[in-house]
C-alpha cells in the first residue's frame, strides 16, 4: 500500500497486458500465414531465454536488442531468409503496437474508477519500448492515464526474475525492501510470479488458458501465486478480497 492507503499493483506488459502472439499478423506479411505463428512463438521463446542467459552471465543488453536478435534466431531456426533492415524495422515497430488481450480494456476501465488502487506498468522492456506501447499502441494508449508510472529494468540492467528488478520496482513506488509484501505483481508469466514471490511480494497469476499452476521450481506457498485469475477483469476484486484476508 502507498502512504495514502492505496494498494500498489504492478502489471507486467508483454504476455499480460499485451499479447506477443499478435505479432504473427505482421510476421505473416513477410513469411506467410503458415510460418508466421511458429516464428512469433519461437521469437518469444528466445526473447525470454536470452534474458535469462544474460542474467546468468551477469551481462546486460537492452531489451530492444534482445528482441531483435531473438527474431533473427527464430527466423533462422524456421529455415527462412534472415530479415533485412526494412523487415526488421517493420517487425520491431509492430512490437510497439501489439494487441491487448480481450479482457484488458474492461479491467483498465475498472481500475480507472477505483481510487484505492495505484497501478503501474512493470516490464523488462526499455523505457522507449514500453513508453511507445503504452502511449501509442491503438489498443493500450486509450488507457495510458490509468497507470501512475512506467517502471522498467533498464536502470538496474538486469531482467526478471532477478531480485534486483523487484527491489527497483519497490524503490520507484516509494517502498523499502522490507515492504515488498505491500505490493502486488500481476503477470501471465509464471517465472515472473515466482520471482516476485521470492522477494516477498504478493503475486497474481493470469491463467487465460485455464491450464492451472504447473511451475514446480519452488516448493510450498512461496512457489505459488497468492491469487489466480482467468483474466485481468478479475484482478481488482481478487486483490481486494485477498487484501482483506
Amino acid at each position: 500500500m502507498t502512504s495514502d492507503g492505496n494498494t500498489i499493483i504492478a502489471f507486467d506488459l508483454y504476455g499480460t497486458l499485451l499479447s506477443t502472439e499478435s505479432i504473427a499478423k505482421e510476421s505473416a506479411k513477410h513469411y506467410g500465414e503458415e510460418k508466421a505463428t511458429t516464428v512469433a512463438a519461437t521469437w518469444r521463446k528466445y526473447q525470454l531465454e536470452y534474458t535469462w542467459r544474460l542474467n546468468s552471465m551477469n551481462q546486460y543488453i537492452p531489451f530492444s536488442t534482445v528482441t531483435q536478435r531473438s527474431l533473427q534466431h527464430a527466423v533462422a531456426e524456421s529455415n527462412l531468409e534472415l530479415p533485412n533492415e526494412g523487415v526488421t524495422s517493420s517487425l520491431m515497430s509492430a512490437y510497439d503496437s501489439l494487441s491487448t488481450f480481450p479482457d484488458v480494456a474492461s479491467a483498465l476501465k475498472s481500475l480507472a474508477r477505483n481510487p484505492s488502487i495505484t497501478p503501474v506498468v512493470f516490464s523488462n522492456g526499455t523505457q522507449q519500448m514500453v513508453g511507445n506501447s503504452v502511449h501509442h499502441s491503438p489498443d493500450l494508449s486509450p488507457y495510458a492515464s490509468v497507470f501512475s508510472d512506467i517502471v522498467t529494468v533498464e536502470e538496474v540492467k538486469k531482467f526478471k526474475p532477478h531480485p534486483d528488478v523487484y527491489h527497483h520496482l519497490a524503490k520507484k513506488v516509494g517502498k523499502s525492501e522490507g515492504q515488498m509484501g505491500e505490493m502486488w505483481l500481476v503477470s501471465g508469466n509464471s517465472f515472473d510470479v515466482v520471482g516476485a514471490k521470492a522477494v516477498g511480494m504478493k503475486a497474481c497469476w493470469v491463467d487465460r488458458a485455464g491450464s492451472g499452476w504447473c511451475d514446480g521450481l519452488v516448493e510450498g506457498a512461496m512457489g505459488k501465486p497468492d491469487l489466480v485469475v482467468k483474466g485481468l477483469d478479475e484482478v481488482v476484486e481478487g486483490v481486494e478480497k485477498a487484501s482483506r484476508g
